[in-house]
């Protein structure tokens, strides 16, 4: 047994922290089975001395073990040694360390400085100090922020490899500061530069590209902490002696993109000037920060039917493009994004709508590689312009996120199906950037709420997001009032608008999903006042007849079911949407009430539960099962989110299966229903018509758009038209992954993998086939370890792969199987011969035809009706024998054999 992977609050040997009492876990590994954790022991000290001894403590956590011990110190290093004893009389330890930042914003005690040009100056200042050190020097650390983006060097080295520091945060209430590790990097003597673009805080933002949403001033805070070999410290923080000019980077816009002159030389230094902003507010680093997490090597050179120049890089990506050039002094190079080509293979930037994203570079005349600092594009394909040679090795498009840990892993038989997962996963991280926006690449790139939250199940698999989504949510909290609820994008730059359902219960949807995926209590917390906030704005908002019934409402946004030129909210009724997402968050918060022993919380919400869904089913279900709504999103949530009474149930689920048929098998929903429709289908009997609707390639479904070429997943189902036309509603990413929630169905129901309970301590394996698919394999890295589930279906014979984490246990259901099987950690293999579904129907119609041919008319009718029979092709597999038997001994008669070929086309049509 050996211990692998401590993690304090989620990371490895983090610094900066700004936690005051830090959680640890660790990942326990053995190549025994049934291994359990008996006991553990945690020891941290500060400086060789003791501040936390638990000594041997009998448990089985190993996940978000709390520090209960002295208060920590900021900017202060610790040392952890955690101890381990399993049920097989081993022990082993591990260690790992962490170190605090400031702990408080008032900490700083250096100034805010800004500059004094004058307003029309686009380009980003610098702000400059130069110093001398004369000692021998031990650490170095820089604790900053920014109004605005801000990237430092020393001695004209960069600090660290992140981007778009300090974040996007609800800057009113929030600021974000970072700790970098700068050792090695100070000499005798030394020059800082602070370089800070308008970013999310001054720059062009929303739909109508407004500029100084936050304000209209970029600021610098920012401490450099030296410690000397000799034990003394020295601090050299912002103030009125440094200096202020602008440098190569003549303007930077997220939206529009950043012009480098690297033939620019300031002359002018200008004095700075002291800047007054709330220190209260600065908060540590609270997520993963952002980093170019792959290289993608340029895959073809395109010469367009209209002449422009092009590379194509193979996938849809946000971030940016590495150019490497030696131009003319003063050359000008512009570099344009676009998602993807038009039918005639033109360069197509429409879906970027305002957001110009040209980067402009001006040459030197040497040798230089160009990339931007403060801005990002959405793009698969740059065109060049002015530059005459292009070389395919020069450029690298970079992808960047926030650099979460990928987690999971699908892969299957169907290749479209792995594309498909392929584009689920390249959305999460083009999106995922310091927020979840909708999309990367046009004026917008907003933390819409409800994209977020049909998302966040899906998101959870993939990658470890629990840091992420805590940042995000603390905003969501902060920018969330009594009055108003929740806004439907975090931060909110829409101004003061009521919460609508569906996109407002990120509040309490996102916070569950962290708590079951993880086991973080830690975050329904810290969001419980959110959560509760949010059902009692929709309870004062509800009428005499327990319902919420006013108010705008997305409804089911752009669902099929209705023309979006009259409504682009779908057919289903939107109070219908707004009641059944009132109830399951009033669900969620009762159960967050318990778990935080809340008793009497708990106990009203849980009233309040009953009641909502008793006018639920007053309003919207009739006393005959039938639904106001019946549309494929009406049916779905009452049936997920089990608000329809057991006695409806059956007249739902049939209901919805109608619906489908007469959508030829194909869903009709929109940003609610498609992430629950499988779900739905499954847990009611009908896994294989998921499987139908899963598998479907044309329009509408998911593997249309792979079939078209996609490499992530759109914001319409016909983003791009069978014709190769484009939608032309203006709003039209191809980079928008709320629809790729369908990955929590194929994690959960094709691999078979689910939490039992909360951060995977007791696991279910239970994959389900469906027809198309022969083959899967998935893992997940849960809090305890990676769990794996793998099958083949093959000539008759299952096999079946199973990977489970130690400290876990786990119930399997084995397909076609009924009894479950409860396992502990380890590996294990199950092979065995099955019938398969063929030799299944052959058994049902050879039991049928035997019934049949008990009618003394029977063989006439075989006769007469053979050649038809035969046209079947699910008949003439399984029966052509049987066939040719009645044939060769059949008279020559007629009557009701009609009779039963109807009967057989009835009960056979769906092959």
């Amino acid at each position: 047994m050996r211990l692998e992977e401590l993690r304090i609050e989620y990371q490895a040997k983090p610094i900066g922290l700004d936690v005051r009492k830090p959680r640890f876990s660790w990942i326990i590994a053995s190549d025994e089975k049934n291994v359990l954790q008996t006991a553990y022991s945690i020891l941290v000290t500060k400086d060789g001395e003791t501040v936390w001894n638990t000594g041997r403590v009998d448990s089985n956590s190993s996940v978000l073990v709390e520090y209960q011990g002295i208060e920590l110190e900021p900017c202060s290093l610790y040392n952890v040694l955690v101890e381990v004893w399993d049920n097989k009389g081993n022990q082993s330890c591990i260690e790992s360390y962490f170190e605090t930042g400031l702990l408080k914003g008032t900490n700083l005690k250096a100034d805010w400085i800004t500059h004094n040009f004058e307003a029309e100056e686009q380009a980003c200042p610098v702000f400059v100090k130069e110093f001398k050190t004369e000692k021998e020097i031990d650490t170095v650390r820089v604790y900053a922020t920014a109004l605005g983006v801000y990237e430092i060097k020393i001695n004209g080295e960069k600090i660290g490899d992140t981007y778009f520091a300090p974040g996007w945060t609800n800057y009113k209430k929030r600021l974000q500061y970072q700790t970098y590790k700068a050792d090695g990097m100070l000499k005798e003597d030394n020059k800082i530069e602070i370089t800070i673009g308008n970013g999310w805080y001054k720059g062009i933002f929303g739909f109508m590209c407004t500029p100084n949403i936050y304000g209209d001033r970029v600021a610098a805070l920012a401490e450099i902490h030296i410690n000397y070999v000799d034990g003394t410290k020295e601090i050299i923080g912002t103030d009125e002696s440094w200096k202020v000019t602008t440098g190569a980077i003549r303007s930077s816009e997220i939206y529009m993109g950043e012009t480098i002159d690297s033939c620019y030389i300031e002359d002018e230094v200008s004095d700075v000037q002291l800047f007054s902003f709330d220190k209260n507010i600065i908060v540590g680093q609270e997520s993963e920060p952002v980093r170019i997490t792959e290289r993608l090597s340029a895959k073809e050179f395109i010469v367009t039917p209209k002449g422009e120049r092009l590379i194509d890089f193979g996938q849809n990506i946000t971030g940016f493009v590495e150019v490497k050039v030696k131009g003319t002094v003063g050359q000008k190079i512009t570099i344009k994004h676009a998602e993807v080509l038009d039918k005639d293979g033109n360069f197509y930037p429409e879906t970027l709508r305002q957001a110009v994203s040209h980067d402009v570079y001006i040459c030197n005349g040497e040798e230089q590689t160009f990339i931007p600092h403060f801005t990002f594009h959405g793009f698969r394909y740059i065109c060049i312009e002015g530059l005459e040679e292009i070389k395919l090795e020069n450029f690298t498009a970079c992808a960047m996120h926030t650099h979460m840990e990928q987690t999971g892993s699908f892969t299957c038989s169907n290749p479209l199906v792995n594309q498909l997962q392929s584009n689920i996963q390249w959305s999460q991280r083009d999106n995922f950037l310091d927020i979840p926006t909708d999309c990367p690449q046009r004026d917008e790139r907003l933390g819409w709420t409800g994209d977020a939250q049909v998302f966040a199940a899906t998101a959870a698999y993939n990658h470890n997001v629990a840091l992420f989504f805590t940042k995000w949510l603390r905003d969501l909290a902060s920018e969330q009032t009594k009055e108003l609820g929740v806004p439907h994008v975090i931060p909110n730059i829409l101004g003061a608008q009521e919460g609508a359902s569906a996109w407002s219960d990120a509040a309490t949807i996102i916070p569950w999903v962290i708590y079951q995926t993880y086991g973080d209590v830690r975050i329904l917390e810290d969001q419980y006042e959110s959560m509760k906030g949010w059902v009692d704005f929709i309870t004062s908002r509800c009428g005499e007849n327990g319902l919420w019934q006013t108010g705008f409402q997305y409804g089911d946004w752009l669902a099929l079911d209705k023309e979006e030129s009259a409504d682009r909210t779908g057919a289903t009724d939107k109070y219908l949407v707004a009641n059944a997402y009132y109830a399951y968050s009033t669900d969620i918060v009762r159960k967050a009430a318990k778990i935080l022993n809340k008793n009497e919380d708990a106990k009203i919400y849980d009233e309040l539960y009953e009641k909502i869904k008793i006018a639920f089913n007053d309003e919207y279900i009739t006393k005959t099962g039938r639904m106001v709504s019946e549309t494929q999103t009406g049916c779905v949530v009452a049936l997920h989110f089990d608000l329809a009474e057991e006695k409806y149930r059956e007249r739902i689920v049939s209901a919805l299966a109608t619906n489908i048929a007469n959508h030829k098998n194909h869903l009709s929903t929109g940003f609610v229903g498609t992430p629950y429709i499988c779900h739905a289908l499954s847990d009611n009997n009908l896994h294989d018509l998921a499987g139908t609707i899963f598998l479907q390639e044309d329009y509408p479904s998911w593997l249309y758009s792979v079939k078209k070429g996609a490499t992530t997943i759109w914001e319409r189902w016909n983003s791009i038209l069978p014709n190769g036309d484009f939608d032309v509603s203006g709003m039209n990413s191809l980079n928008h992954y709320a629809y790729g929630s369908i990955g929590e169905w194929m994690y959960k129901r094709l691999a078979g993998i689910n939490a039992l309970e909360p951060g995977y301590k007791k696991i279910l394996i239970k994959p389900e086939f469906i027809k198309g698919i022969n083959s899967v394999s998935a893992t997940f890295k849960s809090v305890h370890g990676e769990i794996k589930s793998a099958w083949i279906c093959k000539d008759k014979c299952i096999k079946v792969d199973i990977e489970i984490p130690a400290n876990t246990t786990a119930i399997v259901y084995l397909p076609e199987q009924e009894n479950p099987i409860e396992i502990g950690s380890g590996s294990y293999h199950y092979e065995y011969v099955t019938e398969t579904s063929l030799e299944k129907e052959r058994f049902s119609m050879d039991t049928k035809l035997e019934e049949i041919m008990n009618e003394p008319i029977a063989v006439q009718i075989f006769t007469q009706y053979a050649p038809q029979m035969l046209d079947n092709p699910m008949i003439k597999l399984v029966y052509q024998n049987t066939l040719a038997e009645v044939l060769s001994s059949a008279p020559d008669i007629q009557p009701l054999f009609q009779m039963v070929v109807d009967t057989l086309n009835k009960s056979y049509k769906s092959e």
